[in-house]
């Protein structure tokens, strides 16, 4: 399985429904809170071309997008080949 990394904040009702997601299949992934840290959300920023919104979210080198992208993923079955591609 790919690592999974999330850029979230505290305050966020995304972040927490994309962090239900992911842990309701049983993946592991890594959280990077950027509330407070602006040289965080530049490097968020940077990965995620320009997007400031949180979550972001990184399967492998892959960018996802943020929760809406992601439930997108899930709902038309392709988040699980995603998540096992090597």
């Amino acid at each position: 399985m790919k690592a999974v990394e999330i850029y979230t904040s505290p305050l966020c009702g995304y972040c927490y429904a994309a962090k239900r997601l992911l842990a309701g299949k049983g993946v592991p992934f890594a959280e990077i809170d950027v509330m407070g840290k602006p040289e965080t959300r530049q490097e968020m920023m940077r990965r995620a071309n320009g997007r400031r919104t949180v979550p972001q979210i990184f399967v492998g080198d892959c960018h996802v997008g943020g929760y809406d992208d992601l439930s997108a993923l899930e709902r038309a079955g392709r988040l699980d080949p995603l998540l096992a591609a090597q």
